[in-house]
């Protein structure tokens, strides 16, 4: 699924083939074991096959991907609607109502269809074991994915909410995009500096500044 999309060529000049059959190994691995994985496997590289490098706009940086049944979609952040929204997305999306205004679903999959990159730093969770992947395999190829949409010469805009984002700010030009950060929406540190910090209506004023149109957050 990888090599089908648009990431896939600056992929290979960045990692070794050697490093490339590691990660489909691992893959095989990890969904032929016995335990449950997530996301479903069809659906590690979404976020990378719904938003094409072209269309990238804005790139949101998670962690892992929520580790519980029929949460996780391979994009940050992002549950299907049938699935009540774990704490942190109800946060982002009581920060876009105050900032924007209110959006009824909370399937984030129309952000990443219109240029949002919903990008984890691990693709893969074991079940009930959040950040169970970290340090195995994911980093060298989404370290990479950053720096590719950096070296990217349109304007884009690089949401880093808490100090894990924060971590990867080192791989974007920010002479070249803008960087925003702020704590982390979670509810242990929403109110030290997410809400407020206003990041979608910011990310929007930048695109349109610099020619690209505005992300609909709302729909």
């Amino acid at each position: 699924m990888l090599s089908h999309t648009s990431w896939a060529p600056y992929l290979k000049q960045k990692l070794t083939p050697q490093y490339l059959d590691e990660v489909a190994q691992f893959l095989q691995d990890i969904y032929q074991g016995p335990k449950t994985v997530f996301p479903p496997r069809k659906a590690v590289f979404a976020a990378l096959e719904k938003t094409p490098l072209p269309d990238t706009k804005v790139v949101i940086m998670g962690q892992d991907p929520y580790h519980e049944v029929g949460q996780a979609q391979g994009l940050s952040f992002s549950v299907p609607d049938d699935v009540p929204a774990p704490p942190s997305l109800q946060n982002i999306l009581k920060e876009l109502a105050s900032d924007i205004g209110p959006r009824q679903s909370h399937d984030l999959s129309s952000w990443a269809q219109r240029g949002v990159l919903l990008l984890n730093a691990v693709l893969t969770v074991p079940e009930g074991q959040a950040n169970g992947h970290q340090g195995r395999i994911w980093e060298p190829l989404t370290d990479s994915l950053i720096q590719i949409a950096s070296e990217d010469p349109q304007p884009k805009v690089f949401i880093l909410w808490g100090r894990f984002a924060q971590s990867k700010r080192h791989l974007i030009d920010e002479n070249r995009h803008l960087v925003l950060v702020s704590a982390h929406p979670s509810p242990l540190s929403a109110y030290r500096g997410f809400f407020g910090s206003r990041p979608f209506s910011k990310a929007n004023a930048y695109l349109e500044e610099h020619g690209r149109a505005g992300i609909d957050w709302l729909h």
